[in-house]
């Protein structure tokens, strides 16, 4: 029996599988920010659930060094030693949930896939996951010439280079407000929120009063508010704000892409795409992805697809804890 893990900054699943399965043998959700610690959240769940655990991999969205990690959007320490002391059992394996999301994408079909471009007939080689939900995670998949090998990366948090006079005064804007401006800061959940208060501010697009009253009302919340007002063609102000939103996490994927080789494909993760497929298939992204002069045609050639299904992590730390060596 393998215990999984997918550790993120607003949810924390815990689930067990077979060796090798696919489907649970059972599966708890636990908001993360209600708890103290993982060590709080994995004693609830022994104690509702004791199944002779033999091995864990757990994804947590964080940069991990020697089997330990400081979450990045949680006050959370993990060290895979403890978890192991805490299940009695030596086989625990800590990697980021990006990594995890790419060990993941073998165990889906094609149903969890949304494809943004076909890309070349036989596509293969290197690939790539991007990932904007709480943060944003990117992860690369070498390929060894017979198998993909995912390795964790922290290009979520480097810097943010804009692209025109709209993206410079977006980021002196931001610059006012933080030491320093990463892509994390607008390609992720709070990012739509930064978007929408630039625009807001330098009076590109109004905010009525109703929408300031929707906004107050949804505190933790207003990325929500935003993409449903958008949706609705209810507001130019939330319209604008989704479409840079999505221009900027398309640029983001297309330099993604090109410092990974990715040929393989172009894997867009998280809670956000697939919640805004609608957005997401309209062109503002892949125009973006594909906006960079001459590396054009090799972007063409990248498949690109969305990932539907939203437990690719939790199966992806599933199936590494089952393939310990080499995979």
């Amino acid at each position: 029996m393998i215990l999984a893990g997918d550790v993120g900054g607003t949810k924390t699943i815990l689930a067990v599988f077979e060796a090798g399965g696919r489907a649970p043998v059972v599966e708890e959700t636990y908001p993360s920010r209600d708890h103290a610690s993982l060590d709080e959240i994995l004693q609830s769940f022994l104690g509702r659930h004791r199944p002779g655990i033999e091995g864990a991999c757990l994804g947590i969205a964080g940069p991990v060094k020697a089997g330990r990690s400081q979450a990045t959007n949680l006050p959370w320490v993990v060290d895979a030693a403890e978890v192991g002391r805490r299940l009695g059992i030596a086989s625990v394996s800590l990697i980021n949930d990006l990594e995890a999301n790419a060990w993941g994408l073998p165990a889906l079909g094609p149903e969890d896939f949304a494809t943004l471009q076909a890309g070349a007939p036989e596509a293969a080689g290197n690939a790539a996951v991007i990932a904007a939900g709480t943060g944003c995670g990117e992860a690369g998949l070498y390929w060894d010439g017979r198998i993909h090998r995912p390795y964790a990366t922290e290009g979520g948090h480097t810097d943010f280079a804009p692209r025109d006079e709209l993206e410079i005064d977006l980021l002196r804007y931001l610059l006012a407000r933080h030491a320093r401006v990463s892509v994390e800061r607008l390609v992720a959940g709070p990012g739509l929120l930064n978007i929408y208060r630039f625009l807001r501010d330098t009076r590109r697009a109004e905010e009525p009063a109703w929408l300031a009253e929707a906004m107050a009302a949804a505190e933790g919340s207003e990325g929500r508010v935003i993409s449903e007002k958008a949706r609705e063609g209810q507001s130019p102000l939330c319209e604008l704000a989704l479409d840079v939103f999505m221009s900027l996490y398309g640029a983001e994927a297309g330099n993604l892409a090109l410092k990974a080789m990715s040929l393989g494909g172009l894997y867009v993760g998280g809670g956000i795409a697939p919640k805004n497929l609608w957005k997401i298939q309209d062109g503002t992204f892949m125009k973006a992805f594909l906006a960079k002069g001459r590396m054009r045609p090799l972007l063409e050639s990248m498949p690109v697809r969305v990932i539907l299904n939203q437990r690719t992590a939790l199966l992806g730390a599933a199936r590494r804890a089952s393939l310990p060596g080499d995979a």
